[in-house]
């Protein structure tokens, strides 16, 4: 490991202004179902946001997201519904 430290111990350092009940991203679980598009969601997600659970729906933990957009250059036209949190709300990057 380099002196940056791991992934996780990254991550943490970052703060999280959670908007409650006003998720930022959405999945539409038909189009993603009809495209195969899930595990590549799972797969890409430098924070590990997306999960595919019983029934190969996938599930988004919205509130760690670092809004980097990698998401949305990889899902298929209609399988995210994408907005920036709302002002004074999401991530906010500290280093350390």
């Amino acid at each position: 490991m380099n002196d940056l430290g791991s992934i996780a111990e990254r991550l943490a350092a970052n703060a999280y202004a959670v908007d409650e009940g006003h998720a930022h991203i959405e999945v539409n679980q038909e189009v993603v179902q009809r495209t195969g598009s899930g595990p590549l969601l799972v797969r890409v997600c430098p924070a590990h946001v997306y999960s595919q659970g019983e029934g190969g729906r996938i599930e988004v933990a919205w509130a760690g997201c670092l809004e980097c957009g990698t998401c949305l250059a990889v899902a298929p036209d209609g399988a995210l519904t994408w907005h920036y949190p709302r002002g004074g709300f999401g991530i906010s990057f500290r280093s350390g």
